[in-house]
């Protein structure tokens, strides 16, 4: 998601911005922001490629990126849901973290 968001961002108006109308919030934050949101997007993207990759091949490496995202999303959600009043933000507290758990109850898998 965060690498359709870069591709919105990098060009509006074209065929995709139909998905904005899923979340118009987000479109204007990231579109207030400007270039810096380019940055952050592909960021994002960067690192969940990278914990995809790591989990894929079972590296103990991609266990750590995946539960650092897991955590920054949390903190995220957190925050989000105290600042804005948006108590939609709260369904991704106990999604993320069975997340976290799972992965950590089996991270005897993520050897390498």
């Amino acid at each position: 998601m965060s690498g359709l968001t870069f591709l919105m961002l990098l060009f509006p108006g074209g065929p995709l911005d139909a998905l904005w109308r899923l979340n118009p919030r987000a479109q204007e934050g990231l579109s207030s922001l400007g270039s810096p949101a380019l940055l952050l997007m592909s960021a994002t993207s960067l690192a969940c490629i990278t914990a995809a990759v790591g989990l894929w091949r079972c590296a103990r490496w991609g266990m750590w990126t995946a539960l650092a995202i897991l955590a920054v999303n949390l903190i995220g959600d957190t925050g989000n849901a105290v600042v804005t009043g948006d108590k939609r933000a709260l369904i991704g507290l106990p999604i993320g973290g069975l997340m976290i758990w799972y992965l950590l109850s089996e991270r005897q898998r993520f050897a390498r």
